[in-house]
């Protein structure tokens, strides 16, 4: 049992068969163009959930991370820029899902996008977006002083609520990771079927 669930985290990422869909949108400008700013009005929207929905909303939000993984497979171009203009878009709508979506959602997304083509395996996929998610939730909590993650956590710098944080970022970048891997499959699979 052990071996098995080493061995999950440790195998090469499966061989993604969307390319060819991939080498289709980065072949041509307009429909790249396009693409991009579609992704990152469905990023904004899914953001904008949470300030708009209260309940609902907060669920749907953590979704703008998917967006922004799609735009980032295409290239590294184009992950930043469907995140450059999701900003400028939440700055125009809601300023206030500003912070919240520049430093975590939205860098994570494209840390997984980056690591899914260039990372060999599942752990150094989920060790490295899960850093970059660490690295912008410690930011906006003790640089900023901005309570992201409730009233519940001080903006007081402490080791062992750093630690809880890092756990957290480690199991929820290992949740995207198995959600983006798992989109990409269908995807690939629709595309061949398509």
């Amino acid at each position: 049992m052990r071996e098995k669930f080493l061995g999950y985290w440790v195998k090469p990422l499966p061989k993604m068969e969307f390319t060819s869909l991939i080498a289709r949108l980065s072949g041509n400008r307009t429909i790249t163009l396009v693409t991009i700013a579609l992704l990152s009005t469905l990023t904004t929207l899914f953001q904008l959930a949470g300030g708009l929905m209260p309940g609902p909303g907060y669920l749907i939000s953590p979704l703008a991370t998917a967006p922004i993984v799609v735009a980032t497979l295409i290239s590294p171009r184009s992950g930043a820029t469907a995140y450059a203009l999701a900003i400028m878009l939440l700055l125009l709508i809601q300023p206030s899902e500003l912070i919240v979506f520049s430093f975590t959602t939205g860098p994570l997304g494209l840390a997984l996008g980056f690591c899914i083509v260039h990372f060999k395996n599942r752990i150094q996929v989920v060790l490295f977006s899960s850093v970059v998610l660490w690295a912008g939730i410690a930011l906006v909590l003790y640089g900023f002083r901005f309570r992201l993650l409730g009233p519940s956590v001080s903006e007081t710098f402490h080791v062992d609520m750093i630690m809880y944080i890092f756990l957290f970022c480690l199991f929820y970048s290992g949740i995207w990771t198995e959600i983006s891997l798992r989109l990409l499959a269908r995807l690939g699979r629709h595309v061949r079927g398509g």
